[in-house]
């Protein structure tokens, strides 16, 4: 993996948080950082796949493909996010051809 610089200004409390928690992780700051944002991307992908789901713009399966992960982990966020799993012939073909793929 390719690293890039970036830099971002914030406030003082939340500085003090990341030396903390980075401290209690045992890792640098730097590192603890990537590894928040990393997760903060992953959580924001699920969601963004899980609206467009909810608005019916697109199929589970394709909602478990933009948020990079598994049609049965899609499934576990709708229960845990309680969204309705919604389910018809369109959402069948959609799935079908995906499937094929």
């Amino acid at each position: 993996m390719k690293l890039v610089t970036t830099s971002v200004r914030l406030p003082k409390d939340i500085i003090d948080e990341i030396e903390k928690f980075s401290k209690d992780e045992g890792i640098d700051k730097g590192t603890f950082v990537r590894k928040l944002i990393a997760e903060s991307l992953r959580e924001y992908r699920i969601k963004k796949a899980l609206e467009l789901y909810r608005e019916r713009k697109i199929s589970l399966w394709k909602a478990a493909e933009i948020a990079g992960i598994t049609y049965s982990e899609a499934l576990e966020e709708l229960k845990r996010r309680n969204i309705p799993f919604k389910y018809d012939l369109q959402d069948l073909e959609a799935d079908l051809y995906w499937a094929m793929k």
